[in-house]
């Protein structure tokens, strides 16, 4: 009977070990494809969601979308999303030294953290921007526009062009000039409203995957890109500390995960869809309080609370503690 018992626990733990996940112990380098939907080529082949993960664009490679649209992974914690009839070239994956062009149509570029070491770069309409603050920005290659909710400096001849939040620049103006947009139109456009819900996502891919690896958990390599195979894509993890998005999701440290307030009912794979009542069981990162908001810079420190590293931006609580299972305050969650 004891000898039945050990057969039967060694065939479940055999079981459970073949049906567990494999987590990366690689991060992802610039250029990776991490989304897919609808009509994409990568280097003129079409690429799918079996595509993801296991594509990257390398130098002088285009990626083309039709009735569709894709997610490539920048340096870590920047997202590079292409909306539908785009064409953008990727020309330089380093992680000090990461360009692209956008050819035609239109992208947006979130950016969680940089690095001073970062030189983060698009190309549009020949003119060189560089993305140096935390924030979103909106590239229109079709319309010659450039918006910006962070900071960015357009190199034009000679000239630099600093761009500040909340600004646009067309680059058909000679000489360029900075002037304030609408931001409601941006927000009410479909990629912006796309890519909000990816980010949103992420955020809670980030929550799940960054508790595997609490107190250095097997495959841990500290700040960078994860997989995480129960939401088919890679997700940001910082090494301490944590970072919030240009749309107030918060991206978890292995260290902080538990305070991410989040409800997990247990692992099932997800599957992203346009409406956030379709993703699944249980309580999701934030909603539907969150649900359709516009950009919301992170949560600022509380008085006396230090902030974490962010490439410029304040990090931290706000409002002094919790309400209803999330922050107080810009970029906190409640439930």
């Amino acid at each position: 009977m004891k000898k039945q018992y050990t057969i039967i626990a060694g065939l479940l733990l055999t079981a459970l070990l073949s049906a567990a996940p494999a987590w990366a112990t690689q991060t992802a380098r610039p250029g990776s494809l991490n989304y897919v939907e609808g009509q994409v080529s990568v280097a003129n082949q079409p690429v799918d969601a079996k595509s993801i993960g296991s594509v990257e664009l390398e130098p002088g490679q285009s990626l083309v979308t039709g009735a569709g649209k894709a997610e490539l992974l920048l340096t870590p914690g920047v997202f590079f999303r292409v909306g539908d009839n785009s064409s953008t070239r990727m020309i330089s994956p380093n992680l000090t030294d990461t360009e692209v062009e956008l050819v035609h149509g239109n992208a947006l570029v979130e950016v969680t953290d940089l690095y001073r070491e970062n030189d983060l770069r698009v190309i549009e309409d020949g003119k060189s921007t560089q993305l140096v603050k935390n924030g979103l920005y909106d590239f229109d290659a079709d319309h010659d526009q450039f918006r910006v909710f962070g900071q960015a400096v357009i190199q034009d001849g000679n000239k630099q062009v600093k761009v500040k939040g909340g600004h646009e620049v067309n680059f058909n103006d000679e000489p360029l000039k900075t002037q304030k947009f609408d931001k409601k139109s941006l927000e009410s456009s479909d990629l912006y409203r796309w890519t909000s819900l990816r980010s949103s996502y992420l955020a809670e891919a980030n929550v799940d995957a960054a508790r595997t690896y609490v107190v250095g958990g097997p495959g841990w390599f500290g700040y960078g890109w994860y997989w995480d195979p129960w939401f088919s894509a890679y997700t940001f993890i910082p090494g301490d500390g944590i970072f919030y998005s240009p749309f107030g999701w918060g991206y978890y440290s292995p260290g902080l995960v538990w305070g991410a307030p989040f409800f997990y009912g247990g692992h099932y794979f997800h599957h992203f869809a346009g409406d956030y009542r379709a993703w699944g069981p249980g309580y999701h990162y934030g909603f539907p309080y969150h649900y359709g908001n516009g950009v919301r810079y992170g949560a600022r420190p509380a008085p006396g609370a230090s902030a974490s590293r962010g490439g410029g931006a304040s990090h931290g609580f706000s409002g002094g503690g919790f309400s209803g299972g999330g922050f107080h305050g810009g970029g906190g969650f409640h439930r």
